[in-house]
């Protein structure tokens, strides 16, 4: 089984994932790529690394058992994708307070408001294997527990059950 654990930076992937019990390696992407040097440089206008794909694909393609966390987890191979959402306006704030520019935290909310990792994650996944996750105003245990019932099956897959576009009306 490979689950992939994504959404927009901080919608709460990091703490689901770090309050789920399962039996399923939990792998957060951005930590392997900056230890062990699976990326293609820094992107100075983001201040962030470009991850190397192939290469991700590459270390992790021995793998079972895994649940991937990351923005980009979308992009590798998987059984199942869990979309975390969470409001923009809350999205936004939650960047701010933890130090992210205002740009950045702009940029993301915006992208959410737009279903960017959603629509995404459907194209490369299908609407069979993604599961849509609403963070917004949860706590992160209640989160985790909808992610956990994705990972043993128990939840049926589902797109289209969120909607922020309010967030981009004047």
């Amino acid at each position: 089984m490979r689950v992939a654990l994504t959404g927009t930076p901080g919608t709460g992937k990091t703490t689901a994932a770090d309050l789920l019990e399962t039996d399923l390696e939990v792998v957060h992407l951005n930590d392997l790529i900056r230890e062990a040097g699976l990326h293609e440089g820094e992107d100075p206008e983001r201040g962030s690394l470009v991850a190397d794909l192939d290469a991700v694909r590459e270390r992790l393609a021995d793998r079972e058992d895994v649940l991937v966390e990351s923005h980009l987890a979308h992009h590798l191979d998987a059984d199942r994708v869990v979309v975390l959402r969470c409001h923009p306006a809350d999205l936004e704030r939650r960047l701010r307070e933890r130090g992210e520019s205002d740009a950045k935290a702009t940029e993301n909310a915006e992208s959410e408001a737009l279903d960017v990792i959603l629509s995404e994650a459907v194209r490369e996944h299908g609407r069979e294997r993604v599961h849509e996750v609403d963070t917004t105003d949860r706590d992160p245990a209640a989160a985790a527990r909808d992610v956990e019932a994705v990972v043993v099956g128990d939840a049926a897959p589902g797109v289209g059950t969120v909607d922020f576009t309010d967030y981009l009306q004047p």
